[in-house]
């Protein structure tokens, strides 16, 4: 009995050794099957198609359902996204935009640059906030953020916020801010703000607005600045999609002007222009220049500032000039402005002269523009949209919008754009007022002045020492743009 048990415990240790080699040979297996999973996974996200694409699939033909989504999935193509620049970084570089969307878009333009150049990493843009406008939108609620840091990967690296331990520094107040000097050259940031950033690790730029020079920059920074503008700077799918739509809706019923109207409450109230005001409105205009105390200049003549082409254009004074261009009454015409001051009284002779009058409040129902309501610059961003699609694009005032829109019209392949000579316009307008000039004479003096100021390439005027003065580099990039055959869109 003894030999019995002697030999019957052996051949349980060997049993449970064989049991204990055949579950470490299925463990063995099991590591290398899902080390080859892997690594064919991996091989197939590179190689894709051309290697496994004999394979047989998981599904069979006679799933239709699948097969449809398949197709879908297959026909797009895939995001090709720049490689990214290796560097090493100096320090991050916080901004806070002023002003209203395209003086903010001009600004990020700059800020990109300036990023690029010193070798720092930007965070994405503050928008502003505390203007006269109180817009709360963010950088996202206005721009493709992910397309924004992903498209310029390959020259500068962009975070949506800084490192939890310098992110810190916000919170507590202790981040180094300033606002860096106007028109300067790029040189002044290497040689003042890089130093900066090397000591402080993180520097704020608390205002943007004009803070590049327009002209002796370096190329590559012109054209960096242009990428940005044109490519980088992407609005919204909501934005866009409902942009797309005012467009087919305009383009359904033929041609259409985008005239930017600048002849808002604000604008009238900063600028002092008060021209075809009752003593009413000229005292509740100037109240409102009295009332904000960043806007520097209170006491104006507004007739000597309109005689100098300083004020928008009147809404009477744009339907004089429309009609001595001959712009056809036919045509639609896209108020791209906010709510014109005292609209139904001094929109009448422009309405009447051009009936086909629109805007996208009354393209779109109230229900469409729900979301942007209190919210001006997507209402802005919409109007953008439109005014680069347009046939002809009329600004009133060289504002922003009005230089930005011009730049990007003439990368676009030099669309027509024309940019009235106010100075000279009011002058006109009084003589014919006056009785001094026919409407003949009237009408053939504002084509004739106006016949080379249609958007075609010209050179950017250079001013030493008077940038405020110069041509606008984002209303003629001409280092960005390709030397093209100017077709002019006929206005008659």
């Amino acid at each position: 009995m003894g030999v019995m048990k002697g030999g019957g415990g052996e051949r349980v240790e060997k049993l449970k050794y064989s049991r204990m080699k055949l579950w470490m040979i299925r463990a063995t297996t099991s590591v290398l099957l899902w080390t080859c999973v892997v690594q064919l996974t991996a091989v197939g996200q590179t190689w894709g198609p051309r290697v496994l694409k004999g394979w047989p699939s998981c599904f069979t033909h006679q799933d239709s359902s699948f097969s449809v989504i398949e197709d879908k999935v297959l026909s797009v193509p895939a995001r090709v996204l720049p490689p990214k620049r290796v560097y090493k970084n100096n320090g991050y570089l916080m901004v806070s935009c002023n002003g209203g969307l395209n003086q903010m878009r001009a600004a990020i333009c700059d800020m990109v640059t300036i990023a690029r150049y010193l070798n720092v990493t930007l965070i994405v843009p503050e928008l502003d906030k505390t203007s006269f406008w109180a817009d709360p939108s963010e950088f996202q609620d206005i721009f493709d953020v992910d397309h924004f840091i992903t498209s310029l990967r390959d020259e500068v690296r962009i975070l949506k916020e800084l490192p939890p331990r310098l992110k810190r520094r916000v919170e507590t107040g202790t981040v180094y801010s300033m606002p860096p000097i106007s028109w300067s050259d790029i040189s002044y940031y290497r040689n003042q703000i890089l130093p900066l950033i090397w000591k402080y690790k993180v520097v704020h730029l608390n205002r943007t607005d004009t803070r590049l020079a327009n002209n002796g920059q370096p190329l590559d920074i012109q054209k960096l600045r242009c990428r940005v503008n044109f490519s980088a700077l992407r609005f919204t799918s909501q934005i866009e999609d409902l942009g797309k739509r005012v467009i087919k809706l305009l383009r359904q019923n033929g041609p259409f002007i985008v005239l930017h109207l600048r002849y808002e409450m604000d604008m009238l109230a900063f600028s002092g222009c008060t021209q075809g005001c009752n003593n009413e409105e000229v005292e509740e205009l100037t109240r409102m220049r009295y009332a904000y105390p960043w806007w520097k200049e209170k006491i104006i003549n507004s007739d000597l500032k309109r005689k100098d082409g300083l004020c928008p254009l009147t809404p009477e004074e744009t339907a004089l000039i429309l009609r001595a261009l001959d712009i056809d009454n036919s045509y639609q015409i896209y108020i791209a402005a906010g709510e014109i001051y005292c609209g139904n009284r001094r929109m009448a002779s422009l309405a009447s002269a051009y009936p086909k009058l629109v805007r996208k409040e009354t393209l779109l129902e109230p229900s469409d523009l729900g979301f942007f309501q209190n919210h001006s610059s997507q209402m802005a961003a919409l109007d953008y949209l439109v005014s680069l699609e347009s046939d002809i694009f009329i600004p009133t005032y060289d504002g922003n919008m009005a230089k930005v829109v011009e730049g990007h019209r003439r990368f676009l392949g030099y669309k027509q754009t024309i940019l009235l000579d106010r100075r000279l316009l009011v002058d006109l307008i009084d003589q014919y007022n006056s009785g001094s000039l026919s409407w003949n004479e009237f009408s053939n003096a504002v084509k004739e002045s106006h016949k080379y100021r249609k958007g075609q390439p010209t050179q950017r005027s250079v001013l030493p020492d008077r940038p405020k003065e110069e041509d606008y580099f984002y209303a003629n990039p001409e280092e960005c743009l390709k030397p093209s055959s100017y077709g002019q869109v006929s206005s008659t």
